[in-house]
């Protein structure tokens, strides 16, 4: 991966991460709020949709970047190299886990902060940082468990959604691109099509492991709540397995709606990056 290509992916996925999270913030919270154990309405409902934001746009352009410089540095070397001789949607899946688990470093402290800020467990995010500071009582091994918490079952949401979504991402683009006879990157609207209909997919299927990873960051600091205690108690809630997709449509829709618009706006800047061909110096 050439040096412009690193800032290339670097300046995409902040752009885009940053730009897509501010345009949905509101979706995301209502769907916090629905997946909150103390209900919908005790979480704040419909009111103050845009709490937290602040803590989503510092960590936005972080976590993005460091995303999609991981992707695309471990796909273009893992198809020009290929010495553990993977197929594509191999390289595509195995490329994006490890861009997760670079972005979740960054991300996790801002979804803690930002969730609970959410369901109005502080009003602002600084509140939100005072109490998870309070309850840490000085020990930092504990701030650090309070600012990582649910960080494990961030992971197990994040790969399985990333091996959905990235593989059948590239698939759709490629055939897309058999179909208009080029092997020219797609026009940026259609790449945004693509990253709608990837992401909705994904979304839908891993929204149980986003309620549980919701749960646990909701919990209380103090207590050492485990996975599976989080599935026993949303078994419990209603015991058909509907409490295991709460929150699917709003999740579902936003990050529908947001792939196209975050793939779309990556595959636009980077696009022009490269048209113009710019020329960074460190």
């Amino acid at each position: 991966m050439s040096e412009n290509n690193f800032i290339f992916s670097l300046i995409s996925g902040g752009i885009a991460g940053t730009s897509t999270d501010i345009v949905f913030y509101p979706i995301d919270t209502i769907k916090t709020r629905l997946q909150s154990k103390e209900g919908f309405f005790k979480s704040g409902g419909y009111k103050n949709v845009y709490s937290g934001i602040s803590a989503c746009i510092i960590a936005s352009a972080p976590s993005a970047s460091l995303f999609f410089v991981t992707y695309d540095h471990f796909k273009y070397s893992l198809k020009k190299d290929n010495i553990l001789g993977l197929n594509d949607p191999q390289i595509h899946m195995l490329s994006a886990s490890l861009g997760e688990i670079m972005a979740c470093s960054v991300r996790v402290p801002a979804e803690v902060i930002k969730q609970r800020t959410q369901a109005n467990f502080g009003h602002t995010p600084l509140l939100t940082i005072r109490n998870i500071i309070k309850e840490s009582k000085g020990s930092f091994n504990s701030l650090r468990n309070n600012i990582y918490k649910g960080f494990g079952m961030t992971i197990m949401r994040e790969i399985p959604f990333t091996c959905i979504q990235f593989p059948l991402y590239e698939f759709m683009k490629q055939k897309w691109r058999n179909f208009d006879g080029s092997d020219s990157n797609l026009a940026p609207w259609k790449g945004a099509l693509c990253g709608s209909f990837s992401g909705a997919t994904a979304a839908a299927l891993t929204t149980p492991l986003d309620v549980i990873k919701t749960r646990l960051m909701l919990s209380k600091l103090s207590s050492k709540v485990t996975i599976t205690e989080i599935i026993k108690e949303l078994y419990l809630e209603d015991k058909s397995g509907k409490s295991f997709f709460k929150g699917i449509g709003p999740r579902t829709l936003w990050i529908g709606i947001g792939g196209a618009v975050f793939l779309g706006v990556y595959e636009t800047v980077s696009s022009l990056l490269k048209e113009k061909n710019l020329r960074f110096r460190i």
